[in-house]
Formats: structure tokens, C-alpha cells, sequence
């Protein structure tokens, strides 16, 4: 088994046929999720090069600095890799605000899928989303 990605330690990340790869974000304090996106290789490095999370936008096909337009930063404390090298965790403190979903929430999961439907869990916007990312 020596030489396997489950037991090395050469960080090799496995981008998949897009060129991403998953990361997910949890707050480096208390553990919460706070969102899941994607990270090409320039944004990998960027991350670790800045020390603030970068992320590939797939819906705008573009590389994007979390926090950017609404000051909530991600600060990286730490990254980890999975057993197989395919997936990230980012653990980080979100500067600003403290939201870190465009919706101006500390966290994009906040609805719990009952059956069909969605129940609000009470999480409030942190900021005014409208006044943010006026368009």
C-alpha cells in the first residue's frame, strides 16, 4: 500500500474532468458548514498563496475571491484532504460580516428539506443582500 494516495504524504490533489475539485467549508472555530464550492488549481494556489479562499465560480466560468464584493473574506486556517485526494475541507474564520452565503446568512445551509418541502431554520441575514451586490 505504500505509495497510495491514502497513505502518502505528498498532497496531490485529483482534480476531476473539469478541473475541480470539491472543497467544503466549515468555520475553524466551531465547525459549522458554511458552504460547498469548487477549486480549479489557480484557485488552490491562490489559497494557499493569499491565505484568503478562492474559488472557481462554475456558473459564472470564472475565478472568484470569496468575499470580495462583501468584505466577508474567508481567512484559511487550515486545509485537508480526503483519503483519496478528491475532495477539501477549508477550515476558515469569515471575516466581515460574518456571512458567509450571498444571501447574507453565516451559512448557505439554512432550510431543512421536509418531504417536498423547504423549512426555514431561522438563520437571519447578517447583511442586507440587496444593498451588497446591487446589479
Amino acid at each position: 500500500m505504500a505509495g497510495s494516495l491514502d497513505e502518502t504524504d505528498m498532497f496531490q490533489p485529483r482534480f476531476d474532468a473539469a478541473g475541480l475539485i470539491t472543497a467544503i467549508v466549515t468555520d475553524a472555530r466551531d465547525g459549522t458548514l458554511l458552504m460547498v464550492a469548487h477549486m480549479n488549481a489557480e484557485a488552490l494556489r491562490l489559497t494557499f498563496e493569499t491565505g484568503c479562499a478562492h474559488f472557481w465560480s462554475r456558473s459564472r466560468n470564472s475565478l472568484w475571491k470569496k468575499g470580495e464584493t462583501s468584505g466577508d473574506l474567508l481567512e484559511v486556517r487550515e486545509v485537508l484532504t480526503d483519503c483519496d485526494q478528491d475532495v477539501l475541507q477549508v477550515k476558515a474564520i469569515v471575516k466581515g460580516h460574518g456571512a458567509a452565503c450571498h444571501t447574507g446568512r453565516r451559512s448557505c445551509f439554512y432550510r431543512r428539506v421536509d418531504g417536498n418541502s423547504l423549512v426555514f431554520t431561522g438563520d437571519q441575514p447578517l447583511f442586507d443582500p440587496q444593498a451588497v451586490y446591487r446589479k
